[in-house]
């Protein structure tokens, strides 16, 4: 969640979001990420919600096409929400467990590096990994921050490939 700075600016820079359209989308996260939760047949706990202005975005890895497609649709169905960005991506193979310990390292080095660094503010992008290929995701304010998040994440060891599945926020 961002929080509101006086005057009802959110910490966008030049972007006038209201305190309660904040609070409103914490509460389109929450509700999507429970719908998500409670479907059966999705595995929403392992899915970020990132929500501005109504507007959701899915990330993270699911095991198939058909899974993405129903969180999309299960989000969609959340009052609130005004449409949805699906970024979900479809693994490839199986995981071992020495594998997903790999990617949880990895993506907290990554999550680490982008809140350390001044420009990407680390904090509004996602981050999740999948045999070493990291996504981002979330709300950025221009290409130029895609571009810096792009490259710090690539800068973190074990890091194979990056994803960049921001969005420029409006």
């Amino acid at each position: 969640m961002r929080a509101a700075r006086p005057g009802g600016r959110s910490r966008i820079e030049g972007t006038p979001v209201s305190a309660g359209t904040i609070l409103d989308d914490s509460v389109i996260t929450a509700k999507v990420k429970a719908a998500l939760v409670a479907d059966k047949d999705s595995r929403g706990a392992e899915t970020s919600v990132e929500t501005r202005k109504g507007e959701v975005i899915l990330s993270g890895f699911v095991d198939s096409q058909v899974q993405a497609d129903r969180e999309v649709h299960v989000a969609k169905t959340v009052e609130g929400v005004q449409s949805v960005d699906n970024k979900l991506m479809v693994k490839n193979g199986t995981s071992t467990a020495g594998g997903v310990l790999d990617d949880s390292v990895i993506t907290v080095k990554v999550k680490s590096a982008l809140l350390g660094d001044s420009q990407t503010k680390g904090y509004e992008i996602a981050v999740a990994t999948n045999k070493g290929v990291v996504q981002l995701s979330g709300f950025v304010d221009s290409a130029d921050d895609q571009a810096r998040a792009t490259a710090v994440a690539r800068s973190v060891e074990g890091v194979q490939n990056v994803v960049n599945d921001t969005s420029i926020k409006k």
